[in-house]
């Protein structure tokens, strides 16, 4: 199928917001435009950043991809000249499809999510969402059941921006400039100065880690984790948003003062693989050496996140169900084999 030259514009867009680190990470976020029956929606498990380097696109039956989700089936109808491609349609494809607007861009904002996790937030976003056409919807799962409430939220008030519970943001708009313009109004009012910090204690990370699996997190920013009691208490109490659960696991373990990494079980969970990330309290961020460029990416979200969190913010987190469901879910599976060949 030959792609409309439109497309371009898609790309460019979902490139820009893909090396935005503060609006999507990994292969976190997805974008769409709809062109006559087609939705090009991205691919599960590749990046937008890599929007104009990679094909990262695939083109649905946007008939059949609503006809379908109207019979509760999640499978998406690849257009026939694709319908061989490796490639398989984004695990949010279903919102995209079920969306009215040309072009839907889905991001996982840390100044978003900074908000959503919160149960005291809904005043102040409503002050600070003033005049823009806004919704707030709860957490739902990725997919057909979240796609299935803002279909139903939106049949009920129209809205292009939507604001999901411990998820991201989704904004539509007629155009791909239009979308990233609202998109940046919405970060704009939303933004959170971050607290700042003590400094991670290297040398005694090292000595923790010799001999281990683990070695210092390498990105400054993952340490304030650990090194302020009160990010440590949000990051150890729970986990807020999927792909938190997905690439980090649920609540970060941290080392009591004394307990050796090296040791089974220590301080850690004593049954499955051993935690992706370690916090050591006070001193900073353990990470294993073969953690990928996802996860990594991931625990810089986390302490994007949760350093925007004010001192007496009520968190809401992802009940147990709800973590379980995103670590048996097939689709999740899926995106990180793809992003393994990244």
């Amino acid at each position: 199928m030959p792609q409309p030259a439109h497309l371009n514009e898609l790309r460019r867009m979902s490139a820009r917001v893909g090396k935005n680190i503060l609006l999507t990470q990994a292969a976190g976020g997805n974008s769409s435009m709809k062109h006559g029956d087609v939705l090009w929606v991205k691919a599960s498990g590749t990046w937008l950043a890599d929007a104009e380097d990679k094909d990262i696109f695939l083109p649905i039956t946007l008939s059949g991809a609503r006809a379908a989700l109207a019979d509760g089936n999640e499978r998406m109808p690849v257009a026939p000249d694709h319908a061989a491609s490796q490639l398989r349609a984004s695990i949010e494809t279903s919102l995209h499809a079920l969306m009215p607007h040309p072009v839907v861009l889905h991001v996982h904002s840390v100044n978003t999510i900074a908000w959503s996790v919160r149960k005291d937030a809904r005043d102040e976003l409503s002050e600070r969402l003033r005049g823009l056409s806004w919704q707030r919807l709860d957490y739902h799962h990725p997919g057909l059941p979240l796609a299935q409430a803002v279909n139903e939220s939106l049949a009920q008030r129209p809205a292009d921006v939507l604001i999901l519970g411990n998820h991201g943001l989704v904004v539509g708009a007629a155009t791909c400039g239009a979308a990233q313009e609202l998109m940046m109004e919405v970060e704009r009012r939303l933004s959170l100065v971050p607290r700042t910090s003590p400094p991670a204690a290297h040398d005694t990370l090292a000595q923790i880690c010799a001999g281990t699996e683990y070695r210092p997190a390498p990105d400054p920013l993952h340490h304030a984790l650990a090194t302020d009691p009160h990010n440590l208490s949000i990051a150890a109490g729970g986990s807020l948003y999927p792909d938190h659960v997905i690439f980090l696991g649920r609540a970060l373990p941290a080392l009591l003062e004394g307990e050796d990494l090296a040791l089974p079980g220590a301080g850690l969970v004593a049954d499955g693989p051993p935690p992706v990330a370690v916090l050591v309290r006070g001193k900073g961020a353990v990470i294993r050496k073969d953690a990928n460029a996802a996860a990594q990416a991931l625990l810089t979200c986390l302490a994007l996140v949760v350093t925007r969190l004010p001192l007496d913010a009520a968190v809401e987190y992802l009940s147990p169900a709800k973590e379980q469901a995103l670590l048996d879910w097939d689709a999740e599976h899926y995106r990180q084999q793809m992003m393994a060949k990244r």
